[in-house]
C-alpha cells in the first residue's frame, strides 16, 4: 500500500477494524487489517525518523497508545490469524517478533511498559498456541502459569478444554484445581472475557458428554446458552440449542424446566 494512502489511516481506527474482524472470526480479514496496521506504524515511524535526522519538527499524530503498542498489536493479531488457520510455524514466528520488539529505540516510560506487556502476552500466547497444537507435555507447566496469573484463568481454561475435546485428554484433575475460579461462570458478565466464558462452557459441556456425565454436560450447556443470548451471539446460540436438544433425554426434569423457562423468557 502506498505511503500516501497509509498516511490517511489512523492506528486506532485500524485497531477497531481489527477487533471487529476478530469478533466475526474472519481470519483472512484479520490478516489483512493486521498487515495494514503494521505498514501504517512503519510509515509513521520512518517519517518520524526522517524528520528527526533532518532536524525538522515532528508531525503530531494523536494516538491512544505509544506507537510500539500498535506494532505489537498488529503482530499479535497476525499471529492469532495464523493460529486459527492452523499455520502454527507462522504463528510462532509472530510471537517471537513481539516478544522482543527491539526496532524502536529510546522508549519513554509508557513505551517501556508496553514492551513489558507484550513480553507477557507473548508468553501467554505461546502456551496457548502449543497447547492448541496438541503438546500435552506442556499442560502441567501451563497450569502452573495460570495459577500464578489468575487473570489469565478463563482464557487459559478455554484453551485447555478445547484441546481436551480435540485430542481426547482426560483433564479432571486440572478442572478440579480451577473449580473455584469458574464457579460463577454464566452468572455475571465481565466484558474482558465474555467470549472465553462462553467457549469454556460450551466445550466443557462437550467434555462432560464425552466423559459420560450427561447431566453435568446439560448444566454447562445451559450456562453457555444464557451467555450466547446475553452476548447476542446468535450462531453460538443455535449450536448450544442443538447440543442441548441432543442431551434432553439425559437431563433432569428441573434442568428441562429451566430450559423451557429460559426459552419463554427470551421468546
Amino acid at each position: 500500500m502506498r505511503k500516501s494512502i497509509l498516511k490517511s489511516f489512523k492506528p486506532d481506527i485500524i485497531v477497531e477494524m481489527l477487533d471487529m474482524a476478530v469478533a466475526f472470526e474472519n481470519w483472512n480479514k484479520v490478516m489483512e487489517r493486521a498487515d495494514m496496521l503494521y505498514q501504517c506504524v512503519q510509515c509513521i515511524h520512518e517519517e518520524r525518523q526522517e524528520h528527526y535526522t533532518k532536524g525538522l519538527p515532528l508531525q503530531y499524530i494523536h494516538t491512544e497508545h505509544p506507537l510500539i503498542y500498535y506494532h505489537g498489536f498488529s503482530l499479535q493479531m497476525r499471529g492469532l490469524a495464523h493460529q486459527k488457520m492452523g499455520q502454527v510455524d507462522q504463528a510462532r514466528a509472530c510471537i517471537d517478533q513481539y516478544a522482543e520488539p527491539g526496532w524502536m529505540e529510546e522508549l519513554d516510560e509508557a513505551g517501556t511498559q508496553v514492551v513489558q506487556e507484550l513480553r507477557h502476552r507473548a508468553q501467554v500466547n505461546r502456551y496457548a498456541l502449543e497447547i492448541e497444537a496438541g503438546h500435552a507435555e506442556l499442560l502441567e507447566e501451563y497450569v502452573n502459569f495460570l495459577l500464578e496469573h489468575p487473570e489469565e484463568c478463563i482464557a487459559g481454561l478455554r484453551t485447555i478444554i478445547e484441546a481436551a475435546v480435540r485430542y481426547c485428554w482426560q483433564i479432571d484433575r486440572v478442572l478440579h484445581m480451577f473449580a473455584s475460579q469458574v464457579q460463577g461462570i454464566g452468572v455475571e458478565l465481565d466484558s474482558s472475557n465474555n467470549a472465553d466464558m462462553y467457549h469454556y462452557c460450551y466445550h466443557r459441556a462437550l467434555y462432560e458428554q464425552w466423559m459420560g456425565r450427561q447431566k453435568k454436560a446439560v448444566e454447562f450447556i445451559l450456562q453457555a446458552l444464557r451467555l450466547a443470548d446475553e452476548l447476542e451471539m446468535n450462531r453460538y446460540f443455535k449450536k448450544c440449542a442443538a447440543l442441548l436438544e441432543s442431551l434432553r433425554e439425559c437431563a433432569t426434569e428441573e434442568q428441562v424446566g429451566r430450559y423451557r423457562a429460559f426459552l419463554e423468557e427470551i421468546g
